[in-house]
């Protein structure tokens, strides 16, 4: 199977299959109804188990969402132009959905989780579909968060929270380290670290990055440049000047620098840090790489770090990161 170019390993590594490659369904478009002229008799009954690995026509009711679902937003004016697409077109790629466990909260009648095309779902729904086409699988709860993580960003479904979110549920869950995530996902260490920083950001600030600029709110770059500030009433103060003023990134960049420098003349201007904030930073920067509490306690010319681990194994985690290898 060729391998896609694209976000790390891609979903072609993650959806097992045997050899089989689920891509081939995405040149195939479905009729209206949901089905392709030589998949009609793969249909399973009513309340019956669907095979493994094939493609079969499933009632919409039978699926409900994923639990795990990174991507909490769902435009509905794209939702309504999807829905009239699939009306006349039919829908191009096959849903992936897994058995429902024992215990999962879901609706009446839903038996199937969707892992990958929730939005292909909903538009469906609109369009009137009642059945649609299914690819079941088999999934741990690990390697389920991982495919719909993996999804959403490769088709840029995520904004920077929800982006966040989800790399911080898919380190809790698995216990990784960002290195290990980076990895998963394909992204640079740096990029999901700068990711998890968005999640500092305080409930008001998180919203507005939500939104995004085109409604009115603020960018990444933007809460980069928010987060870079030492003081957090100054934050609070540069997030009120680019909301009311519409700075730039450049712009809140250069005021972020200055709101950081000490006052030159005793004025009413930002308090210098009680400690050197490239101290705080870089004890953010241990915390981030180490994933426990690490505290800096001197100044620039000297002083001890202090590592906080919680059993052996934490132990042995953190040697395999700053030890010998």
């Amino acid at each position: 199977m060729a391998r896609k170019a694209g976000l790390g390993r891609g979903l072609d590594a993650l959806l097992p299959g045997g050899g089989e490659d689920d891509s081939a369904f995405g040149n195939e478009a479905y009729a209206a109804d949901g089905k392709s002229p030589d998949k009609r008799k793969q249909k399973p009954p009513p309340h019956g188990t669907p095979p493994l690995g094939e493609v079969v026509q499933l009632s919409v009711d039978r699926l409900t969402a994923n639990p795990g679902q990174p991507r909490k937003n769902f435009d509905e004016t794209e939702l309504r132009e999807l829905a009239d697409s699939i009306a006349e077109h039919g829908i191009i790629q096959p849903i992936i959905a897994m058995p429902a466990k024992a215990g999962t909260p879901s609706p009446e009648g839903a038996s199937y989780i969707i892992i990958a095309g929730e939005r292909r779902t909903r538009a469906a729904r609109l369009a009137g579909l009642r059945e649609v086409p299914v690819i079941i699988r088999e999934y741990t709860d690990q390697k389920r968060l991982e495919v719909s993580l993996i999804e959403n960003i490769q088709r840029s479904d995520l904004n920077p929270i929800e982006e966040a979110a989800a790399y911080k549920n898919l380190m809790d869950y698995s216990r990784l380290s960002q290195e290990e995530l980076a990895l998963k996902v394909g992204k640079s260490r740096s990029a999901v670290t700068n990711a998890l920083r968005l999640l500092k950001l305080p409930a008001e600030m998180q919203k507005s990055l939500e939104s995004g600029p085109e409604n009115g709110g603020i960018s990444a770059g933007h809460a980069r440049a928010i987060l870079s500030v030492t003081d957090k009433a100054l934050r609070d103060k540069l997030f009120r000047d680019i909301a009311g003023k519409g700075l730039s990134v450049r712009e809140a960049e250069k005021r972020a620098s200055a709101l950081n420098a000490p006052p030159a003349d005793g004025g009413e201007t930002a308090k210098p840090p009680k400690r050197p904030p490239e101290i705080t930073e870089m004890e953010e920067k241990f915390i981030e790489r180490l994933g426990t509490k690490v505290t800096i306690d001197g100044g620039l010319e000297r002083g001890k770090i202090h590592i906080e681990y919680y059993s052996m194994d934490d132990l042995d985690r953190l040697y395999g990161i700053i030890g010998d290898k």
